[in-house]
């Protein structure tokens, strides 16, 4: 097996964010072409994400397939929120590959702040 070098960890961690990016990117215009078009009146954020509906990923698929704007916010988040996440997931990989120790514990740290915050649901 080749030596894994520092770069070709960046290359395999933008590859795999690129994506969450660009449907997140395609989420946004979609959410804006739908409240523009749906509500004539701009509503605060928190009215918007009112509804038990949306709160499991089933409900939040289920409301995009039926075209749902606030299953299309809500999915829009969950991608905002996954895309760093699954970044430190892959970088802790890239670090453990590499043999490099320190920065993996650190990473795994990271992960794990992450994880308890939001579980907990409190912030900083």
């Amino acid at each position: 097996m080749a030596k894994l070098k520092d770069t070709d960890i960046k290359l395999v961690i933008a590859g795999h964010c690129a994506p969450g990016c660009s449907c997140q990117l395609l989420l946004s215009f979609l959410e804006g072409l739908f409240i523009s078009t749906a509500m004539a009146i701009p509503l605060p954020i928190t009215i918007l994400l009112r509804g038990a509906r949306f709160c499991t990923i089933r409900g939040i698929i289920n409301g995009i397939l039926t075209f749902r704007g606030r299953a299309i916010i809500q999915a829009g988040i969950i991608l905002l929120i996954f895309t760093p996440v699954i970044r430190v997931v892959f970088s802790a990989i890239g670090f453990i590959l590499e043999k490099d120790y320190l920065y993996t514990g650190i990473t795994l740290l990271v992960l794990l702040i992450i994880f308890i915050s939001m579980l907990s649901g409190h912030s900083a």
